[in-house]
């Protein structure tokens, strides 16, 4: 358990903010916000498209999963790679590999040749490479700050990702409505020059890995040992799941709703997806800077039960302006939840498996949502997109009042390394 006593924690929005006085989380935090915005323009066009050639909530939740899943079969390779090569030129070579994916995504469409099953395919590429690039990416901000500084680093990083998901699908929505698909796609293909440009200027030191040795899968087999011994990280597995299998694919029926259930257009469809990423990125210096002294298990527990809530209220929702601001509920929600597993499995882990440790929980997480929307995409066009959403988030909150009063589960949040006493304070959550 976690002790209460002691010196009251720092709150506060020069707290929240302290990671940007560092140099190279600073360049790399505003790269990736650039790219990450032109990825979220790409995210909303292309089940749009589709399901404006097709009319299929079925290839909706297809496309969504053809993005995600082969995550998880190179998850062990992207993990044993960023535990064994420098983090930062791994990144390099993944970012310029998912720019021309980008650019030929741009060219399919601009020739003409923008087939769901092309659409489809070049997505489920990016997915491969992006199962590479995500382990690395989530180990890397480890290296941009000082230990101290590392749950608003982590935080800070979930509140970029939330803002290019609050700007990106409402840029993407108005170039979609105005210029067309092919705009959405170039601009995407372009953004990736900041992030890039932004690895090019950081300046890490190398990491020396303890044992480098050994094949993908022992390692990978290493990694799931290592978790299997920390209760903490596998609860947060554990949860991460859940979200992702539960609440994460109305991010994808998004277009469902927009088009059948609320009549709107482009533009408002990309306000829609918007207003997630825009309540996630108001909810993160809320949880950095005023957090501080709150049990890790309190925060995620009640999140949970807000950002289930949120979505049943946004699937009953009479009218599309009370749908956007549920929806932007459930993403402060999401935020919550998410940022504090992802601090929580941060400060457990050590150094030498950080990368895949990290890659078996995007793997738990980039397996659950796939299949989730899947299954969630098939149901909305028999049973409806209402019904659908509706009853996966009541399982939601009826699985988190579980863990809630389930007594030692979610308190395995709120325990800190072994010899570290610093880091088994209550501390803010941090971003996934």
């Amino acid at each position: 358990m976690v002790s209460t006593d002691g010196p009251v924690a720092e709150r506060g929005l020069r707290v929240a903010l302290a990671a940007f006085r560092y140099r190279n989380f600073s360049l790399f935090w505003t790269g990736a916000l650039v790219s990450n915005i032109g990825t979220w323009m790409q995210n909303v066009t292309v089940p749009y498209v589709i399901y404006q050639m097709t009319g299929s909530a079925s290839l909706v939740g297809l496309t969504g999963f053809v993005q995600f899943v082969p995550v998880v079969f190179v998850g062990p390779l992207g993990g044993s790679l960023a535990d064994r090569f420098p983090r930062r030129r791994l990144l390099m070579l993944t970012q310029v590999a998912m720019a021309l994916v980008a650019f030929a995504l741009w060219a399919a469409w601009a020739a003409g040749a923008g087939r769901p099953g092309v659409l489809i395919a070049l997505v489920g590429v990016n997915g491969v490479i992006g199962g590479l690039n995500i382990p690395a990416w989530q180990a890397f901000v480890s290296e941009l700050v000082p230990r101290q500084h590392l749950l608003g680093a982590v935080t800070l990083n979930s509140a970029q990702f939330n803002a290019a998901r609050a700007f990106g699908p409402a840029i993407g929505g108005v170039v979609l409505g105005t210029l067309g698909a092919g705009a959405a796609f170039l601009v995407n293909a372009l953004s990736f020059g900041a992030v890039i440009a932004a690895l090019a200027l950081v300046r890490v030191p190398v990491i020396v890995h303890a044992d480098a040795s050994g094949g993908v899968l022992r390692r990978f087999r290493e990694g799931l040992a290592y978790v299997r011994s920390r209760p903490g990280i596998a609860v947060c597995i554990l949860v991460v799941t859940g979200v992702a299998a539960l609440g994460m694919p109305v991010i994808q029926l998004a277009a469902v709703f927009a088009e059948d259930v609320f009549g709107v257009g482009a533009g408002a469809y990309g306000l829609l997806t918007g207003a997630l990423g825009f309540g996630g990125a108001l909810a993160a210096p809320v949880v950095t800077g005023w957090a501080a002294g709150v049990r890790r298990s309190r925060l995620a527990g009640f999140a949970l039960v807000g950002y289930g809530l949120a979505l049943v209220l946004f699937a009953q929702a009479p009218s599309f302006p009370l749908a956007v601001v549920a929806i932007a509920m459930a993403g402060a929600g999401f935020l919550t939840v998410v940022s504090t597993l992802n601090t929580t499995v941060q400060l457990l882990v050590d150094e030498d498996v950080r990368g895949r440790v990290m890659a078996i929980y995007i793997m738990a997480f980039t397996a659950a949502y796939p299949v989730g929307t899947l299954v969630q995409g098939w149901i909305a066009d028999h049973a409806g997109p209402r019904a659908t959403v509706t009853v996966a988030a009541t399982v939601l909150v009826v699985a988190a009042l579980w863990l809630l009063t389930r007594r030692g589960l979610l308190e395995r949040l709120d325990h800190g390394p072994p010899g570290d006493a610093a880091a088994a304070q209550p501390a803010p959550a941090d971003a996934p």
